[in-house]
């Protein structure tokens, strides 16, 4: 190796052998100004109805696909099971798909023939929910389907 690329890498490596091994602190949160927010640029417009029964509606219209996203919140989840006895939130949100006495055939069959896209449930601590897109032309079918199961689960528990 040549004596002077060798120096100059003696010397590189000397160099950076001496620098601190840790970097600035940063700056406090007291000292950062922060930066500007226009929570405007984010509002989805919307409007909210609550109806005589409680239900609540919130809707938003975007009339750029003819597409309806259906989504429905119930204020029960597993923070309302009793110690010992958990799990049955879960179970019933899978209860609730396999159809109703008015529609025996099934949830996810119903859906089908409206052409439902993007079709589940979920489950936490708070809520169960339930959720599709369908076609404008199948809205009303699909509250009713929705209705339906809340309120005739059917021959499903014994």
């Amino acid at each position: 190796m040549n004596k002077k690329l060798l120096a100059a890498l003696s010397l590189a490596f000397a160099a950076t052998a001496t620098a601190p091994l840790h970097a600035a602190p940063a700056a406090t949160a007291a000292s950062v100004k922060a930066a500007p927010f226009d929570r405007a640029a984010y509002a989805i417009n919307h409007k909210k109805f609550v109806l005589q029964n409680g239900l609540t509606l919130i809707v938003h219209e975007d009339h750029s696909v003819p597409v309806v996203a259906v989504n429905m919140w119930y204020h029960v989840g597993s923070r309302n099971e009793k110690r010992g006895k958990t799990g049955f939130a879960h179970l019933f949100e899978h209860f609730f798909f396999n159809g109703s006495e008015n529609y025996p055939h099934g949830f996810r069959e119903a859906m089908d023939d409206l052409g439902a896209n993007n079709r589940n449930g979920t489950t936490n601590t708070d809520r169960t929910n339930f959720f599709e897109d369908v076609p404008v032309s199948a809205l009303e079918r699909t509250l009713f389907l929705e209705s339906d199961r809340m309120g005739f689960l059917g021959n499903y528990i014994s």
